[in-house]
């Protein structure tokens, strides 16, 4: 039989880069040799600091021991992410991560708090949900269950030094033999009847020759984009944020929080996340709406420590590829598209991508279905994704900016559309294909928007009110007493993964 090894080249580094080339030598190292080329002249954004729980799936295929990790990267962990003034000013509500209550009599739990709701009932959405209750106490701890109740435990991810993970993933990957060579790409060969790229020519060095080319990029995306010419679709219409100005300050002595905040401001928000050794900060605007040394100003002004560096600006078109796989280049991480940081979501799709990469990983010939289905997939994923962050735009109740004023009115997608049509009629909800958010991610950003339902399901009154109200005080009193066992989250991290030393 010919020699079906596939000849694998990465371009470009960074979180992207690195997390494809340390995944596919795990599971193709013996298949496929895989190279990367990266040039230190060539900064990355690594701005992607924190994450959702899917992550956890990836280091735990990868075997990387947690504590390890965090240690290395100066992580913290991460149970949700707290929306400041993003309903009004001087409103607050925690997307946590896990589950809230339980179903009783056949019913989702939300409709039992819609109906203690309607009665006039007063008790919190979140006081029914572990992490978010341990979350504003600023604990942390493993926990697989609460007791023996039908609650789950924690449901966490992880804040981290995005060019310190990078580092991690390297020394990973190449311990597996990828290998790194360090160059400028200043050029590319093509074919010419399939019109595939067949190499990279390197500024006064080889052409670097390959089967399959993963196009890691950034937003240069000089595969996807300039060798093979695939579009961009610009979602700006519904996501109107178009620079990011990021910037580090020292950590200002408050409690280590276990979650990320996002704090809305006239014309975008604020991103805030604590690493053990900094804080992450960014203001992510709208520049139709507010100059860029007013939002350099507005962001200074709200970080909680020093500033340990400038503000650099960042510029860039929400949307994405109409392709992701075009002839035989596969776009990972910015190449491939833009959604904003707002949910933590953009490690998330480079995992995403990656992942269904070594599912639907070709042999030297390349067929035309597995590249539709793979489209397919990540259209659908990045389309679910998209129509989440809307919401959070569009359910605002805000009078005080043109930005939050025009984001209210604008026409959104019909998929978000009869989502929430069906969510407002009777409080019911339902997870499409490839959708990334379940149920109760969504119903926390609808709720708290300030988005609620007519009605609730009939079948939440076949509980007497005072065995309601007992069923929800019950909840709240398991939770309770499971928060009341864990340490403060800075003393888990002082036992099993403080920094190290050199940063």
């Amino acid at each position: 039989m010919a020699d079906e090894r596939l000849d694998v080249v990465i371009l470009g580094g960074g979180t992207a880069g690195w997390m494809a080339a340390a995944a596919l030598s795990i599971y193709y190292g013996n298949l496929a040799r895989i190279r990367l080329v990266e040039s230190d002249r060539i900064g990355t954004v690594g701005v992607g600091e924190a994450t959702i729980p899917q992550i956890k799936i990836l280091n735990e295929a990868l075997g990387i021991d947690e504590n390890e990790f965090l240690a290395e990267t100066g992580g913290s962990f991460k149970l949700g992410i707290e929306f400041i003034n993003w309903r009004k000013r001087g409103e607050a509500y925690l997307h946590s991560f896990g589950q809230i209550g339980y179903p009783l009599a056949q019913v989702p739990f939300q409709h039992h708090w819609f109906r203690h709701k309607a009665g006039g009932g007063t008790a919190a959405l979140w006081d029914h949900c572990l992490n978010a209750v341990v979350a504003k106490q600023n604990k942390f701890g493993q926990m697989q269950r609460v007791g023996s109740s039908p609650l789950p435990g924690i449901v966490y991810a992880y804040h981290f030094d995005a060019s310190r993970y990078a580092l991690f993933l390297r020394r990973y990957a190449e311990a597996r033999g990828v290998e790194r060579i360090e160059g400028e790409v200043t050029g590319y060969d093509l074919d010419g009847d399939s019109g595939d790229v067949t190499a990279l020519t390197l500024e006064g060095g080889p052409s670097i020759a390959g089967d399959l080319f993963i196009d890691c990029s950034g937003f240069r995306a000089l595969l996807i984009g300039d060798a093979v010419g695939t579009d961009y679709q610009d979602w700006t219409h519904w996501l109107p944020c178009d620079r990011a100005m990021p910037v580090p300050s020292s950590n200002a002595g408050a409690p280590l929080r276990p979650y990320t905040q996002s704090i809305a401001h006239d014309a975008g928000w604020q991103w805030r996340i604590p690493l053990q050794h900094r804080t992450g900060n960014g203001h992510v605007y709208s520049s139709a709406f507010i100059d860029d040394q007013t939002a350099m100003d507005t962001l200074l002004a709200n970080i909680e420590g020093e500033a340990l560096a400038e503000p650099r600006m960042l510029k860039f078109t929400t949307g994405r590829r109409e392709v992701f796989w075009n002839r035989n280049v596969v776009a990972i991480g910015l190449s491939s598209g833009f959604l904003e940081p707002l949910e933590s979501t953009s490690i998330h799709l480079i995992q995403s991508a990656v992942s269904r990469l070594v599912d639907i990983f070709p042999r030297k010939h390349i067929h035309d279905a597995d590249r539709d289905e793979y489209n397919r997939q990540m259209t659908l994923e990045f389309e679910r994704v998209r129509d989440f962050i809307i919401l959070h735009y569009h359910a605002n109740e805000r009078e005080d900016s043109e930005f939050w004023r025009a984001c209210r009115a604008m026409d959104v997608p019909d998929t978000l559309k009869a989502k929430m049509e069906f969510f407002k009629a009777s409080g019911r909800l339902y997870t499409r294909e490839e959708d990334l958010f379940d149920d109760v991610n969504w119903l926390q950003v609808l709720v708290g928007q300030g988005v609620l339902p007519e009605g609730y399901h009939p079948l939440a009154d076949t509980l007497q009110p005072a065995q309601l109200e007992e069923f929800l005080a019950n909840v709240r009193s398991i939770i309770g007493q499971a928060a009341a066992t864990l340490p403060s989250h800075e003393d888990y991290i002082r036992r099993h993964c403080a920094a190290r030393a050199t940063f």
